[in-house]
Formats: structure tokens, C-alpha cells, sequence
């Protein structure tokens, strides 16, 4: 499972963040021990094309591996289709109150969830993956990172592909003052809101860091998102580095990776660390859902 690819560039500002954004799994992440997260239960999705509608796309698409010629170009076998996403959504959000924090979904399906963060690298042969693949991803943004280029993420938004928050740009959120995490995060929630007319749902803090506590939770309240996101898995070029001991994926984890480009991945195209981050999910016979096909927003 070999892939190839090439092209990358990174927009103006980008590469002053890039040495924190580059770090981002290493707290909350990573090879590490994450901030403690509680977990909800779940059921799981198909793995699969979405909408074309960027505002509001249905939840359910065309199976991954349903055409096997486009994975064959990418030199990709497809993966599995996940099975259909359940009704009743196991993870379901309040209106108002403190927001919970999760790093995987609890699963009997072999299901993992792909979140991919901050936006520095912005090859178009990416989005010619995902648009011949139609694997699901969630896009956790940073203002300061992709206001260079906006477009590049609507494509992959009309693919499904969800927008979320990470913050305006990248900083360690437990070193500020509540006033400034507050700024980081509603700057980010209206600049995401306007470009890609839907408000985040969900925040990701830079490097987990403060996930867990009450001046964070209470700052992504005042701002819109309604839970904070973390991860089990990180993608590090070519393999993951696990938070289990056992170093194996688990039903329901979240997998995070980062928009890269050959000058942080040693060489290697984001094309080509998708593709192995593909093939290390289904060598350990995993499928990928939509993290937000197991989501219930909050009534209106």
C-alpha cells in the first residue's frame, strides 16, 4: 500500500505558527498521556461520500470502497464501508451548561474517527484524494493559519466534511487570561462561521492543553462550540503513536493528523501520509465513520 503525491504551500502567516501546530498532538496526543476526557457511548456510520451542500450536508453516503478504481490510482485498497450511523445519536449535546469532553466514542463496530487540524498545508492533490476516496474527516481550523486561502477547505466541506475550532492562532490555551481564551475562540467561531456559513460545533484546544479545566470549559461555552474534542491516536508521517499500551486501535477511537507538507513530514506529500494513515487503519480491520454522525447538536 504504497501512495505517491506532491505539491504543497503554505500561506502568508502560516509559517511563523507552524512550529507550535506542528507539536499539536503532543500534549492531549500523540505518543503521550492525553488530558483525562471523558468518553460517550455510541454506535457507528458508513464511511462515505457526503453532500454537496457546504452549509448543511446529510450524514449518510456512498460506501469508500464502492469504487475500487479511484483507491487504485492512489495505490490504495479501499477500505471497508462503515456500517450505517445510528439513529439515536449516542453522543448528544446540551444548549447550555458546562460542555463535555471526549477523546473516543464507545463502539462495538470498528469504527475510528479522523480529525485533521490547523490547515497550514494546503495541497491541492489532498483534495483530489478525498474527492476520489470520499473518506470522512473532521477539520479542526485555525484562523491565523487558513485565512490565506479559505477556499482551499470548501471543496473538502462539500465533500461532508465538517469545520470545527481551534482557536484564532495555536496557543497554549492554559497560559492566558480567561478574557484571552475567550478571544481566541469566538475570534475563530465567527471567522469560521461567516466563511463556511455554519458555526463550529465542536473545539479542539492546541495541544489538549486545558481541556479538563473550568476556565477553558467555561470559555468555549461563551462561545458557541458545545464540546471539546481530543484524541486517542496521532498520525506521525508514516505510523501512529497510540495512548494504549497495547498500541492498537480501539472501537470508536479518534485519530488526530495535521494539514503537512513535505518540509514537516521529512519528504513525504500529505497525500502520502493520508494514504498510510489509511493503511494502518485497515490493517487492524478498522473502518472510518464521521466523527459527526454520532453527534446530536442541541435543540433549537
Amino acid at each position: 500500500m504504497i501512495r505517491r503525491s506532491r505539491t504543497r504551500t503554505y500561506g502568508v502567516g502560516a509559517l511563523a505558527l507552524l512550529a507550535f501546530a506542528t507539536a499539536c498532538g503532543d500534549n492531549g496526543g500523540g505518543g503521550g498521556a492525553a488530558p483525562a476526557a471523558t468518553t460517550a457511548a455510541a454506535t457507528p456510520r458508513p464511511t462515505g461520500a457526503a453532500p454537496t451542500s457546504a452549509s448543511a450536508p446529510p450524514s449518510a453516503g456512498a460506501p469508500a470502497g464502492a469504487d475500487a478504481a479511484a483507491w487504485a490510482k492512489w495505490n490504495l485498497t479501499p477500505l471497508a464501508p462503515a456500517p450505517a450511523p445510528p439513529a439515536d445519536k449516542p453522543i448528544k449535546l446540551e444548549r447550555t451548561g458546562p460542555v463535555p469532553v471526549f477523546s473516543d466514542v464507545k463502539t462495538s463496530d470498528k469504527v475510528v474517527f479522523i480529525t485533521i487540524d490547523d490547515g497550514a498545508e494546503k495541497d491541492p492533490k489532498f483534495v483530489e484524494m478525498l474527492t476520489d476516496l470520499k473518506v470522512p474527516i473532521s477539520m479542526f481550523l485555525t484562523k491565523d493559519i487558513v485565512k490565506n486561502d479559505y477556499g482551499y477547505f470548501k471543496p473538502l466541506q462539500a465533500l461532508g466534511n465538517h469545520i470545527q475550532n481551534h482557536t484564532v492562532d495555536h496557543p497554549v490555551m492554559s497560559k492566558l487570561s480567561a478574557d484571552k481564551q475567550k478571544a481566541e475562540i469566538c475570534d475563530d467561531q465567527a471567522a469560521l462561521t461567516q466563511q463556511y456559513g455554519t458555526a463550529p460545533l465542536l473545539f479542539r484546544p492546541p495541544f489538549g492543553d486545558g481541556a479538563n479545566t473550568p476556565m477553558l470549559n467555561t470559555s468555549v461555552q461563551q462561545c458557541g462550540p458545545r464540546a471539546i474534542v481530543l484524541w486517542r491516536e496521532s498520525m506521525q508521517i508514516h505510523d501512529m503513536q497510540y495512548q494504549a499500551a497495547d498500541k492498537k486501535l480501539k472501537p470508536g477511537d479518534i485519530v488526530l493528523a495535521h494539514f503537512r507538507g513535505p518540509k514537516e513530514l521529512k519528504g513525504a506529500t500529505m497525500t502520502q501520509m493520508f494514504g498510510d494513515l489509511l493503511a494502518r487503519i485497515q490493517e487492524q480491520g478498522f473502518s472510518v465513520a464521521r466523527l459527526e454522525d454520532y453527534i446530536q447538536a442541541p435543540a433549537s
